[in-house]
């Protein structure tokens, strides 16, 4: 049982609580732990649309003996005709925990807010942290741990990296950070890391970054929402594809959290390669958040 009331982001754990998750999904996926949340109902908010988040939450209630209810933006309407907290009040009355995938974070906040169950972040412009348990259980089984491990984020300071640099300093990793001027992580993020007592090096060129890594991640340069941004972003983020050339002379693995746009922030090669984990990551979507779930509902 967790002492939070929501996941909204990473943090919202203790580093205790992030290993007791991680422990749980990986006992769940085993098969060693039958855990059951049976009858237990999941309210389902979709603003921005996904494959994975998706399809991972709604079977993993129904693996977990319960069963989730899809809302999408055709469904209702967040914030427009009823106030957000209505909708939330309302939601509490019928499922057992939110989870909501949203354009603003603020927006999740306050449905938080005024929900009386549990509400889960399934990713928000700031923030993607179901998305950092499957990443460090990714780490976890490939490597046995996380001592001495060292990691390289290559690309976009995006959602997904700002939940990552907080991941991944609350599981010890040793992670350096490579992302073009104007596109780096939050100074919040990383002022959260070093309190965390594990600040990640932060350098401008990708070959520095991942030149003694033994894990890669890198995600889209263009996220929803961003597409008039395109032709900007092209050209400031060339350079840092993650390639072979890029991996040449390591044995780094490589992360992406999908979709990916092949050609660009990854190549084509590289993410049908060995080296890539990122089947691995995106199955360990169902397990870490059936990890979580059974941890917030227990």
């Amino acid at each position: 049982m967790l002492e939070t009331d929501h996941f909204l982001d990473i943090d919202d754990v203790t580093t205790d609580e992030l290993q007791t998750i991680l422990d749980r999904a990986a006992a769940i996926k085993s098969g060693a732990d039958d855990a059951r949340l049976p009858e237990r109902t999941m309210g389902m908010l979709f603003e921005k649309p996904s494959t994975r988040t998706r399809i991972s939450f709604e079977t993993g209630m129904t693996q977990l003996g319960g069963h989730a209810v899809f809302l999408g933006p055709d469904d209702i309407q967040l914030g427009h005709g009823e106030p957000l907290s209505d909708t939330s009040r309302v939601l509490s009355r019928y499922v057992d925990v939110v989870m909501a995938r949203l354009f603003s974070h603020d927006d999740l906040v306050e449905i938080a807010d005024y929900a009386d169950v549990p509400v889960v972040n399934g990713l928000t412009d700031d923030a993607h942290p179901c998305q950092t348990l499957a990443d460090l259980l990714t780490i976890k089984e490939q490597f046995g741990g996380f001592d001495g491990v060292r990691a390289a984020w290559v690309g976009d300071g995006n959602n997904v990296g700002q939940s990552f640099v907080v991941g991944a300093a609350m599981a010890g990793l040793d992670l350096t950070v490579a992302t073009p001027p104007d596109y780096g992580m939050s100074d919040e993020c990383v002022e959260q890391a070093a309190e965390l007592g594990h600040e990640p090096t932060i350098v401008d060129a990708p070959e520095e970054a991942v030149s003694d890594a033994d894990v890669v991640y890198t995600d889209v340069w263009i996220s929803m929402g961003q597409e008039s941004e395109r032709h900007e972003k092209l050209q400031a983020f060339e350079g840092y594809q993650v390639n072979e050339d890029l991996l040449s002379g390591t044995d780094a693995k490589v992360m992406h959290c999908l979709p990916a746009h092949r050609g660009e922030e990854i190549s084509h090669d590289v993410l049908e390669s060995d080296r890539a984990l990122v089947w691995d990551q995106a199955e360990n979507r169902l397990h870490a958040q059936k990890g979580l779930l059974v941890e917030l509902l227990e």
